[in-house]
């Protein structure tokens, strides 16, 4: 009884030591294993039985993008205007081996790196340069470390420059500059507002001034015409009674009188000097005649 109670001891305890070592690695990990206290291998996603005793796990490294935010580090630019910056670094692991022995506490390195670099690149530039060249400052910082951290085992995918602080004296001359330059630029909206209200004004008098004369033009012209067509009837009705009395052909006595009732017309005591016709002055002394005769009977 007791020589089958101690294989069934032995085949539990070698089943309890296998369990315990025993390992599922999850997915984007990774462990590096260590055997006998130098670096043996690293295990991928799965699961893995490492050797009781002799192998353990030295690290379990994250291979998904990571992101750590530095804070503000004090840079001094070209024309000696000292600013604060913080940057944020975003990172993955593509060697867990190299990133587990290459370096000692890898986010302070990365860290004291990204302040060297930044100000390196901030003192070759002055401070508006700074202020507007932020891609060009992150291309150069992402470069710079990613060269640095290949043998760290760490891929740096890009660096952000996340705040840019100047001086509290140069913000408030920046935040007056802004506001004369938006006062400016209100001036300027306003005087081109208003020269377009001029001309607009000036375009409407001056059409208005056109149609006035038109209609002026046009009032004139419809007068003339009537006019031209009043004296046109006059004549056309002058002319018919000339060929009506051509057509009757009048006798010299006919034409006598009527020239005589024409100098009756002409002397209404308008006329201050009167020129009679030699053709009607016999007919005149005949009229004049009758009448005194008719007088003394």
């Amino acid at each position: 009884m007791e020589l089958l109670f101690i294989p069934t001891l032995l085949i539990a305890l070698i089943i309890g030591i296998i369990i315990a070592n025993v390992r599922i690695v999850p997915q984007a990990n990774a462990f590096v294993i260590e055997r006998l206290g130098a670096y043996h291998t690293t295990w991928d996603t799965g699961l893995h039985v490492k050797v009781p005793i002799i192998d353990r796990v030295a690290k379990r490294v994250s291979l998904k993008e990571a992101v750590v935010d530095f804070p503000p580090q004090p840079v001094i630019t070209k024309d000696n205007v000292t600013m604060q910056i913080d940057t944020v670094v975003f990172y993955r692991i593509v060697d867990p081996k190299l990133y587990t022995y290459g370096v000692e506490r890898p986010m302070m390195a990365i860290e004291n790196l990204t302040a060297t670099t930044l100000r390196n690149i901030i003192g070759d530039l002055e401070l508006d340069s700074t202020l507007t060249s932020r891609d060009t400052i992150n291309s150069k910082i992402t470069e710079v470390l990613d060269e640095a951290t290949d043998a760290w085992g760490i891929k740096i995918n890009r660096v952000e420059l996340k705040n840019i602080m100047p001086p509290r004296e140069i913000q408030d001359s920046m935040e007056k500059q802004m506001k004369a330059e938006r006062e400016r630029r209100e001036k300027i909206l306003q005087a081109e507002g208003e020269k377009k209200a001029a001309i607009l004004v000036a375009e409407g008098e001056k059409e208005s001034a056109i149609l006035r004369a038109d209609a002026i033009k046009e009032s004139k012209i419809r007068e003339a015409e009537g006019e031209a067509a009043a004296i046109l009837k006059i004549q056309e009705a002058t002319a018919a009674g000339i060929e009506m009395i051509n057509k009757v052909k009048p006798s010299q006595e006919f034409i006598s009188i009527k020239a005589l009732e024409s100098f009756e017309k002409a002397a209404d005591g308008k006329a201050t000097k009167i020129i009679i016709p030699s053709e009607i002055q016999g007919l005149a002394g005949l009229a004049t005649s009758l009448t005194e005769l008719a007088k003394k009977d």
